[in-house]
């Protein structure tokens, strides 16, 4: 890997996608400092203690929530969008069919149509965050015209997010939408270990569980490289073939089934349906208290006693409690069967197969090509299942038993950040693979 990266700052064109990705980090961290103007940080980070889902977002925007700045939504609203289009494209035909056989002019459709979709979902985050900040007291300014200006600002953030991630994958390496989250968890590690080590040195906190820690998130990480890499390989066997007036030789390869198709998705499918309704009791926890701006529109009285709902469920399904982690558990493993049916149809790759004469060898090409690519998908996505429901509950229950409470890495975050960093690694090697062929041909 580390050859690898030395010969790809020696080649000028990957050279320069290496230095743009570094610079539109730096841009991305700029904007964390962008902040909001009148807004009342005492009480911003009061309300940030009253909701697990702030926390959430906060973590994966790099500190910018933290900080109120105009990315404080991050880059969410854009990752829910392509989620929502992407199980789109399954449920109604003319989506399926313009992704399909659509081509390049297909594909730019449905990134129009998922840019206007991120600008709906962000509007929609944000009107509900400006609410949630006024309710808290977070605006010196209560007039209407300010929030609208910090609706539009925020919603401004995100889209700039979407064009960077955009000019990333364009001009850069890697996946650009990944990296602006990479680069966000990255970014909060520093203060982590900071704090860490400040704990142990008060005597907040034992080294040895502390060391501990450390061990059980290498022995992780290393986990979570096996489930990327895992490939389950099917043999196919493709028919000799004679074009024109040469035959062709039968030759013997496989097709790659990976272990997780589903990635990260359903963990974070997982987690929205488990906050949103925590979050939701939380933004209108006193009853018949309405932001200022609302009695404009005259008295209002909430239809429902929300403050006793958010106690109760605060009570009955806590984070730390065994009912939110079963649920949590098998949400996990739910949407991780669903997601991976969505990213691998066996029908269209048993099509394939048949359209180019190839064959599995022993199976029968057609239905039963399909039942035997259904059996092997069974059983490593209840593997991979079974393992990302472990890992959603498991490091938060070693992080309490052993008392560390400093240092936050969570599932998804370790996901993404070794899932980024196989793919951008992924990309660089293929670069070189492509430059080193390019010579041999001009040779």
């Amino acid at each position: 890997m580390f050859n690898n990266l030395r010969a790809a700052v020696l080649v000028p064109e990957i050279r320069q996608r290496i230095l743009f990705v570094l610079f539109a980090f730096a841009w991305f961290v700029f904007m964390i400092h962008v902040q909001l103007p009148n807004v009342n940080q005492q009480a911003w980070q009061r309300a940030l203690q009253g909701g697990a889902f702030y926390n959430l977002l906060g973590f994966l925007s790099g500190g910018a929530l933290q900080k109120l700045s105009v990315i404080a939504m991050g880059i969410t609203p854009y990752i829910n969008a392509s989620i929502i289009m992407q199980l789109m494209t399954v449920v109604l035909p003319q989506l399926e069919e313009m992704a399909k056989k659509g081509g390049e002019e297909g594909r730019k459709k449905i990134s129009q149509y998922t840019r206007w979709l991120t600008i709906v979902l962000a509007t929609m985050q944000g009107t509900f965050m400006a609410n949630a900040m006024e309710k808290y007291g977070v605006f010196y300014d209560h007039s209407i015209w300010y929030l609208l200006f910090a609706i539009i600002a925020m919603v401004a953030g995100t889209l700039f997010l979407m064009w960077l991630g955009e000019q990333i994958s364009d001009k850069g390496i890697g996946n650009g939408v990944s990296l602006i989250i990479f680069i966000g968890i990255v970014l909060r590690f520093p203060t982590y270990v900071t704090q860490t080590f400040s704990s142990a040195s008060q005597g907040a906190e034992s080294i040895l569980n502390i060391v501990l820690y450390v061990v059980v998130a290498l022995v992780v990480i290393i986990s979570i490289i096996f489930l990327y890499q895992g490939q389950r390989r099917v043999p196919v066997q493709q028919a000799r073939r004679t074009v024109g007036r040469k035959m062709f030789a039968g030759r013997s390869t496989y097709i790659p089934l990976r272990l997780n198709n589903a990635g990260v998705i359903s963990i974070i499918f997982a987690i929205s349906i488990l906050l949103l309704p925590q979050q939701a009791l939380s933004w209108f926890a006193h009853t018949g208290v309405a932001p200022s701006y609302f009695h404009l529109l005259g008295p209002l009285e909430l239809p429902i006693n929300a403050a006793a709902w958010s106690e109760s469920f605060n009570v009955h399904f806590s984070v730390n409690g065994w009912l939110y982690n079963l649920v949590y558990f098998l949400l996990v493993v739910i949407f991780t069967f669903f997601y991976s049916s969505i990213v691998l149809n066996t029908r269209d790759v048993a099509d394939n197969l048949k359209k180019t004469g190839a064959f599995i060898p022993g199976i029968r090409p057609g239905q039963p090509t399909v039942d035997y690519l259904n059996k092997i998908l069974l059983r490593i996505t209840t593997a991979a299942a079974i393992y990302l429901g472990l890992l959603a509950v498991l490091p938060g229950a070693v992080q309490r038993g052993l008392s560390v409470t400093t240092f936050y890495l969570g599932s998804t975050s370790l996901l993404i950040v070794v899932g980024v960093a196989l793919d951008t690694i992924t990309q660089i090697e293929a670069r070189l693979a492509m430059r080193d062929y390019r010579g041999f041909i001009k040779r």
